[in-house]
């Protein structure tokens, strides 16, 4: 097992003329939860995606527990996409099956148990459910495996503010406490009380990487304050970002 979970070595990645990532150094350890911070257009996707192989980098290197990405790194990833990619006419008991025969990792209890705890019916087919609860079956469906690295993609963007916590909640009394789970979000003040690490991504670049407690002695303001100042847009004034 390497001491280091993830670790990405100038890695960039182009979208024709426009580049998503530029040469981007990152290092990730185990049993943390980090929350990978930008506005929308930053790169977090782009990330994302190629630390679970659905992109292939431009330039760079990416090992996920040592190794390169591939079969083996799937296997050990849990992944949360930012939109619902099943059939309308599934039940979550349906996905449960699958992921079942698909994941060793896979616990089809703890799945229904989450789903008890969150209000969703498995039985229910997903074309009756509301936006909010497809998105809680999805974190269903990641967070009730075992694995090293869970890679969460906005997932309380579509929940209202009041459900925040709980999927909160959920998030950190089911991940594997010896994996890392890396929350990308532009939600700061959601979830920072959460994080143990936060990482600032502007225009393709990691502009800062630290712990949240020595981000907060150091700068002497909240994750969500600074990232706000960071990111505010030229010649704004005041008032909420």
């Amino acid at each position: 097992m390497n001491e280091q979970l993830v670790t990405c070595a100038a890695l960039t990645k182009r979208y024709g003329n426009k580049t998503a990532l530029d040469q981007v150094d990152l290092e990730l350890g185990r049993g943390k939860i980090v929350g990978l911070l930008g506005p929308n257009g930053s790169g977090k996707t782009t990330l994302i995606k190629i630390l679970c192989g659905l992109l292939q980098p431009t330039e760079g290197t990416v090992l996920i527990d040592g190794q390169g990405v591939g079969p083996y790194t799937k296997s050990i990833l849990s992944y949360l996409p930012d939109r619902m990619y099943f059939a309308d006419w599934m039940k979550a008991t349906d996905l449960f099956d699958l992921f079942h025969d698909f994941y060793a990792d896979f616990d089809k209890v703890k799945a229904v148990n989450m789903c008890a705890s969150l209000g969703v019916t498995p039985s229910d087919r997903l074309k009756t459910m509301s936006k909010g609860t497809k998105e809680k079956v999805q974190l269903v469906l990641v967070m009730a495996r075992k694995a090293q690295l869970y890679l969460l993609d906005e997932p309380i963007a579509g929940v209202d503010p009041a459900a925040r916590d709980f999927i909160l909640g959920t998030i950190l009394t089911n991940y594997n406490e010896d994996g890392t789970v890396l929350i990308s979000t532009h939600l700061i003040s959601d979830i920072e009380k959460v994080l143990d690490e936060a990482i600032f991504l502007k225009q393709g670049h990691i502009t800062l990487h630290d712990t949240v407690d020595n981000i907060r002695e150091r700068e002497g303001k909240s994750v969500d304050a600074l990232f706000r100042e960071v990111f505010r847009a030229p010649n704004y004034e005041g008032g909420a970002f």
